[in-house]
């Protein structure tokens, strides 16, 4: 769903970049609670993930496609205010990069995409483990629930956005059902891809899943009479070595470049929910070129004749070192401030 530059005017556009802007600014000082230099590299595979994954369309209905938004998959994993970096830095990326979405646009993706979405995500991702039995597992159901509420969120605000800057006037009934119908199937894909994706990490290193945190069942001790003793309350001696985060990060980097380098090739090209939307409603020709449209990787190769697995090599490298590098530098001012204090 990533918001072209042309569909909505320019002081909406700068509104909502203000916005953007200030939410990230929030978030680098909000996410230094959440990262650590044993989490920080979880964050930066986080958000090449979530980048290989955008590139992947599948297909909703006839001639329209969706993909991974990513916001309450990266809230789940590493937290709210991260999941807002995380996800502005695959934003940037495609943007300045790969010309996918506009650059007077990028405030609004953000807003979207990086901020609605984690926002909705992890709001309800909270709802739903408040009700559910205290377990890592269950934030796997939970995490599906809040990523299938957040996308038609996300296209709802995009709605009363173009109502207040659109390029075209529309009626909002009809374009708000439209957007929410399509959106809504498209959640059901977003919702799929993240609870496997959070699954897949609660299996092997629950300990890792920022959502996970204090679910685990505490330890209770039965005396030989019967009395039972949380082991909070009484000394315990760590018999296993505290285990290594590398083998997830190893294998979760394997299957991130194995999805941009060889499954982008099979990605649906039919246009996104937005695009289809725009395309029924006739407010696609408002849409402009970028300004790096030019560039021989915009379009994620297509513009320079680069392979799209090659493309998407570049894009998960180039948002890997970004992101490794902010969250790296976040976690160690951090673990400063811990020990002054």
């Amino acid at each position: 769903m990533h918001v072209p530059d042309g569909f909505l005017d320019v002081p909406t556009s700068i509104a909502t970049g203000v916005i953007a802007a200030g939410t990230i600014a929030v978030a680098l000082k909000k996410s230094r609670s959440e990262l650590s230099e044993k989490t920080a590299p979880m964050a930066g595979l986080t958000a090449a993930f979530v980048f290989a994954a955008q590139m992947i369309n599948f297909p909703v209905g006839v001639g329209t496609s969706g993909h991974l938004m990513g916001g309450a998959l990266a809230a789940v994993l590493v937290g709210p205010w991260t999941a807002i970096l995380v996800v502005s830095v695959v934003l940037m990326v495609q943007a300045l990069v790969f010309a996918d979405g506009g650059l007077t646009a990028l405030g609004t993706n953000i807003l979207l995409i990086g901020i609605v979405t984690v926002a909705v995500g992890w709001a309800v991702t909270k709802l739903v483990l408040a009700v559910m039995p205290k377990r890592p597992t269950s934030v796997v159901p939970a995490s599906f629930v809040g990523a299938l509420v957040s996308v038609p969120a996300a296209a709802a605000v995009f709605v009363l956005l173009y109502m207040v800057g659109g390029a075209t006037e529309l009626p909002f009934g009809p374009l708000m059902a439209t957007m929410l119908g399509w959106h809504t199937i498209i959640g059901l894909g977003e919702a799929t891809i993240t609870a496997a994706t959070v699954g897949a990490v609660v299996a092997v290193r629950p300990d890792l899943v920022y959502a996970a945190r204090g679910l685990s069942q505490q330890l209770v001790l039965r005396t030989p009479d019967g009395q039972e003793i949380p082991a909070g309350d009484v000394d315990v001696v760590e018999t296993q070595p505290r285990r290594s985060v590398w083998p997830l990060l190893v294998g979760g980097l394997g299957a991130t470049l194995i999805i941009a380098g060889a499954v982008s090739f099979f990605a649906s090209s039919n246009p996104d929910g937005l695009e289809y939307v725009a395309e029924q409603e006739g407010f696609i020709s408002s849409a402009e070129d970028s300004a790096v449209g030019g560039f021989s990787l915009a379009d994620y190769g297509e513009v320079g004749g680069v392979p799209v697995g090659v493309a998407g090599l570049i894009g998960v490298g180039v948002t890997i070192l970004i992101g490794l590098a902010l969250f790296w530098l976040l976690s160690r001012r951090t673990d400063r401030e811990k020990v002054s204090i």
